[in-house]
């Protein structure tokens, strides 16, 4: 099956990039997590998953990641979540399936909210709702949170390379978007895969989702051993397993 790829203009000076491959549906859409794209190992472990079954399939970056144009500090939940559903909107046609890796969960749950009639299911590794309030702004020491409010951004050490700079547009849009303080109003099937020794996002997160979502068709799969990143061959395995049984789920 064959990859198109290209550039959506999104009427602001940015351009997103993407990834789409023609194929039967439901579309598997692919939405990263922060500071990460289309090129990492999940995605294009879906990407191939989806090629070898001839499954419709769309990927792509963020305003200010990957390939895309855009600024990385003037990104927000809001801006990126709204990149998702234009690319969504431009790329796709008919039913969802949404898998979202860390932010990309929170996002991919703000999508099926904001496109219920086209959402069939969704999958969440990591996920990380609300993660700018209660994993970074709760987080914060007086004096980191008075180094934000001073300078707008606040940079913090990564074991993932360059330190993480973390805006105060960042911090004060993503309170306009929580999601778990209260029910999310999701119905279609959820699948929440998520490691026991991710050192980022606490596992209950993953439990939090499933109690509040009110789609009674939700199912945890805890990976004792599993770290954030999830992409070890067994854990992309498992994504590949549990976004299999969805569409064969969805298959008439």
């Amino acid at each position: 099956m064959t990859e198109t790829t290209g550039h959506l203009d999104r009427g602001n000076g940015t351009k997103l990039a993407w990834a789409h491959q023609t194929g039967r549906e439901p579309t598997v859409v692919f939405l990263p997590g922060f500071r990460s794209d289309m090129t990492g190992d999940k995605a294009t472990a879906v990407a191939a998953f989806c090629a070898d079954r001839g499954v419709s399939m769309l990927r792509f970056d963020y305003s200010g990641h990957g390939a895309s144009s855009g600024d990385f500090l003037a990104g927000t939940i809001g801006a990126w979540t709204a990149d998702a559903l234009a690319a969504i909107d431009a790329l796709t046609t008919g039913k969802l399936i949404l898998v979202g890796s860390s932010m990309g969960g929170w996002i991919a749950l703000l999508a099926a909210i904001a496109r219920p009639d086209r959402a069939a299911a969704l999958v969440g590794i990591a996920a990380a709702p609300d993660f700018t309030q209660r994993l970074m702004w709760e987080a914060m020491t007086a004096s980191e949170r008075a180094t934000l409010q001073r300078d707008g951004v606040l940079h913090v050490p990564s074991q993932y390379g360059d330190p993480t700079p973390i805006t105060q547009a960042l911090i004060q849009d993503g309170a306009n978007h929580l999601l778990l303080i209260g029910r999310i109003p999701i119905r279609c099937p959820i699948r929440l895969l998520h490691g026991q020794a991710d050192p980022d996002v606490p596992w209950d997160f993953a439990l939090r989702i499933a109690e509040q979502a009110e789609t009674g068709d939700v199912r945890v799969t805890l990976v004792k051993d599993g770290d954030h990143r999830l992409s070890r061959p067994a854990d992309l395995a498992l994504l590949r397993q549990t976004v299999a049984a969805l569409l064969e789920q969805d298959s008439p």
